[in-house]
Protein backbone atom coordinates (compact mmCIF):
# COMPACT_ATOMS: atom_id res chain seq x y z
CA UNK A 1 0.00 0.00 0.00
CA UNK A 2 1.36 3.33 -0.68
CA UNK A 3 1.71 6.00 2.09
CA UNK A 4 -0.65 8.25 0.86
CA UNK A 5 -4.12 5.58 0.60
CA UNK A 6 -4.60 5.62 4.24
CA UNK A 7 -5.26 9.54 4.27
CA UNK A 8 -8.56 10.78 4.70
CA UNK A 9 -9.28 14.81 5.56
CA UNK A 10 -12.09 16.56 8.06
CA UNK A 11 -12.85 19.73 8.61
CA UNK A 12 -12.02 21.65 11.73
CA UNK A 13 -15.28 23.06 13.04
CA UNK A 14 -16.45 26.11 15.55
CA UNK A 15 -19.54 26.07 16.90
CA UNK A 16 -20.47 29.67 18.31
CA UNK A 17 -23.82 30.70 20.44
CA UNK A 18 -25.94 33.28 18.60
CA UNK A 19 -28.79 35.06 19.94
CA UNK A 20 -32.10 35.28 18.49
CA UNK A 21 -34.56 37.50 19.89
CA UNK A 22 -36.29 35.16 22.27
CA UNK A 23 -33.90 35.48 25.55
CA UNK A 24 -31.40 32.60 26.45
CA UNK A 25 -32.13 30.64 29.70
CA UNK A 26 -29.26 28.35 29.89
CA UNK A 27 -26.01 28.61 31.29
CA UNK A 28 -24.27 30.50 27.67
CA UNK A 29 -23.84 33.73 26.18
CA UNK A 30 -24.09 35.00 22.72
CA UNK A 31 -20.52 34.71 21.20
CA UNK A 32 -19.30 31.79 23.60
CA UNK A 33 -17.68 29.18 20.98
CA UNK A 34 -15.84 25.94 21.38
CA UNK A 35 -13.86 24.16 18.66
CA UNK A 36 -13.55 20.50 17.08
CA UNK A 37 -10.07 19.41 15.08
CA UNK A 38 -10.11 16.38 14.94
CA UNK A 39 -11.11 14.36 17.66
CA UNK A 40 -9.96 17.32 20.40
CA UNK A 41 -12.66 19.55 21.57
CA UNK A 42 -11.42 22.68 22.76
CA UNK A 43 -12.80 25.91 24.98
CA UNK A 44 -10.90 29.29 25.36
CA UNK A 45 -9.06 30.02 28.07
CA UNK A 46 -11.87 30.65 31.47
CA UNK A 47 -15.00 29.39 29.31
CA UNK A 48 -17.48 27.02 29.83
CA UNK A 49 -19.96 25.27 27.49
CA UNK A 50 -23.23 23.88 29.42
CA UNK A 51 -23.72 20.47 29.54
CA UNK A 52 -27.26 19.69 27.72
CA UNK A 53 -26.33 21.72 24.82
CA UNK A 54 -22.88 20.06 23.73
CA UNK A 55 -24.71 16.64 24.31
CA UNK A 56 -27.50 17.98 21.76
CA UNK A 57 -24.73 18.52 19.24
CA UNK A 58 -22.00 15.96 20.04
CA UNK A 59 -24.10 13.56 17.14
CA UNK A 60 -24.04 16.10 14.59
CA UNK A 61 -19.81 17.13 14.68
CA UNK A 62 -18.52 13.50 13.39
CA UNK A 63 -20.70 14.43 10.26
CA UNK A 64 -19.93 18.07 9.84
CA UNK A 65 -16.79 17.38 9.76
CA UNK A 66 -16.89 15.25 7.03
CA UNK A 67 -16.99 16.28 3.04
CA UNK A 68 -20.62 16.45 1.85
CA UNK A 69 -22.24 17.23 -1.39
CA UNK A 70 -23.73 20.46 -1.97
CA UNK A 71 -27.62 19.81 -1.92
CA UNK A 72 -26.96 17.78 1.57
CA UNK A 73 -28.88 19.23 3.84
CA UNK A 74 -25.82 18.37 6.50
CA UNK A 75 -23.94 20.66 3.88
CA UNK A 76 -26.51 23.85 4.22
CA UNK A 77 -28.10 23.72 7.88
CA UNK A 78 -25.47 25.56 10.31
CA UNK A 79 -27.47 26.22 13.08
CA UNK A 80 -28.86 23.91 15.72
CA UNK A 81 -31.36 25.38 18.22
CA UNK A 82 -30.63 24.45 22.34
CA UNK A 83 -32.55 21.54 23.52
CA UNK A 84 -34.16 23.63 26.32
CA UNK A 85 -37.80 24.76 24.52
CA UNK A 86 -37.64 28.03 26.37
CA UNK A 87 -34.36 29.03 25.44
CA UNK A 88 -33.53 31.40 22.28
CA UNK A 89 -29.97 30.27 21.50
CA UNK A 90 -28.87 28.86 18.56
CA UNK A 91 -25.62 27.18 17.91
CA UNK A 92 -23.93 27.62 14.47
CA UNK A 93 -21.65 25.40 13.18
CA UNK A 94 -19.00 26.71 11.00
CA UNK A 95 -16.71 24.28 8.97
CA UNK A 96 -12.89 26.38 9.50
CA UNK A 97 -9.94 24.61 7.65
CA UNK A 98 -9.35 21.10 6.45
CA UNK A 99 -7.10 18.48 8.45
CA UNK A 100 -5.71 15.32 7.14
CA UNK A 101 -5.36 12.32 9.19
CA UNK A 102 -3.74 8.58 8.39
CA UNK A 103 -5.62 5.68 9.23
CA UNK A 104 -3.15 4.00 10.79
CA UNK A 105 -2.53 7.09 13.65
CA UNK A 106 -6.26 6.92 14.87
CA UNK A 107 -6.78 3.40 15.25
CA UNK A 108 -5.80 0.26 15.41
CA UNK A 109 -8.16 -1.09 13.37
CA UNK A 110 -6.01 -2.31 10.33
CA UNK A 111 -7.63 -1.13 6.51
CA UNK A 112 -8.71 -4.40 4.56
CA UNK A 113 -6.99 -5.11 1.22
CA UNK A 114 -10.38 -3.93 -0.35
CA UNK A 115 -10.53 -0.35 1.28
CA UNK A 116 -6.88 0.41 0.06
Amino acid sequence: MSESNDEFTLYDLRIEVVATERPMVCDHREGDYFELRGESLSLPPGQSFPLYPLAALLPLLPAKQRETVPNDWMTTDTDVACPDPNCGALFRIRRLGRRTFRHGEVTATPLRDEER
